[in-house]
């Protein structure tokens, strides 16, 4: 179990905690950040030898804004080691911008290599999946950040308006949390040493949800990496070897289960994409479907759809 907090010198920190069956604790130990940095938010899986490898966000002590990631290995007697990265040392994490723009801030990172400083960059960001392959561990998080929109007093709804649930201020000023908006996913790969390998991203188009969850899921083969996701009744999908692209972002609809089946709205809040066995994932959600009938008239319908997608 993970748990986050804020340890004796008030630097936000993870707690990595093992507990037995009966609920009696086995072990208790805490991430040790540096100096003037907190652990905002980690993952972690089980490797060989009952090692833990958590990887996460670091920012400023107590900030919630990210400026990189973690990776950390802490053995069974709580001996850990931990390497930090800045996202401005990730290859392909601002690809997800317009050429000019990614270019720019690429080149400005370099200045301030040359000078022997780093660039700063605050993003939140949350780590979804830690996994080990081939002597490898895979990293997959995603960027967002929260939508306010403006709205007069006569607008606001109250404290029970759904979205005062959102865990952000839904007041602020004369602005209410409007949901938070995707940017890009980002996959990292580490060897067991926590070096860094290699690193890709995928832009995430159009999404807004006002939970925050995984929409980027992925499937490591072979020779490639699978990334894909469902948003707006299409299953986006980009291909990638390392830091190479195979294929581009690729844009597939969800196939209604008639030929003749007129989809006239796909219902964004209910559809989800996630893991089922192997290189296989089912997708799901609700449909309002139209289908022509004798005599020139227009059956309507409501489905729960689930689809099975293959790789």
């Amino acid at each position: 179990m993970l748990i986050g907090g804020l340890n004796h010198l008030r630097q936000r920190t993870i707690w990595i905690k093992n507990y037995e069956p009966d609920g009696s604790i086995i072990s208790n130990y805490a991430l040790v950040p540096a100096e003037n940095t907190g652990l905002i938010f980690g993952r972690a899986t089980r490797s060989e030898g009952n090692i833990h490898i958590l990887s996460g966000v670091y920012g400023l002590r107590n900030s919630e804004y990210s400026r990189g990631l973690f990776i950390s290995s802490v053995d069974p007697t709580g001996l850990q080691t931990t390497k930090y990265y800045n996202f401005g040392d990730l290859q392909n994490f601002f690809n997800y911008m317009k050429a000019r723009r990614s270019n720019r801030i690429k080149e400005r990172i370099e200045r301030r290599k040359i000078r022997g400083k780093k660039v700063r960059f605050n993003y939140r960001f949350l780590i979804h999946e830690v996994i080990e392959h081939n002597d490898q561990f895979i990293v997959l998080g995603e960027a967002f950040y929260p939508q306010y929109s403006s709205v007069s007093s006569a607008g606001y709804q109250g404290f029970f308006y759904p979205r005062a649930f959102s865990g952000y201020p839904m007041i602020r000023g004369d602005q209410v949390f409007d949901g938070y908006r995707y940017t890009h996913a980002v996959i990292i790969g580490f060897d067991r040493d926590g070096n860094l390998l290699w690193d890709n991203s995928f832009e995430i188009n159009d999404v807004k949800t006002y939970s925050l969850e995984q929409f980027v899921r992925f499937d490591v083969q072979d020779d490639k990496i699978v990334l894909l996701y469902l948003y707006d009744n299409q299953i986006r999908t980009k291909i990638i070897r390392n830091s190479e692209v195979l294929e581009g972002k690729t844009i597939d609809p969800i196939r209604t289960l008639h030929e003749n089946d007129v989809l006239v709205k796909a219902r964004r809040n209910t559809s989800r994409l996630d893991y089922w066995y192997n290189a296989n994932f089912y997708a799901y959600g609700i449909h309002e479907i139209e289908n022509l009938v004798p005599g020139g008239g227009v059956e309507k319908r409501r489905v729960f759809f689930v689809n099975k997608i293959n790789l």
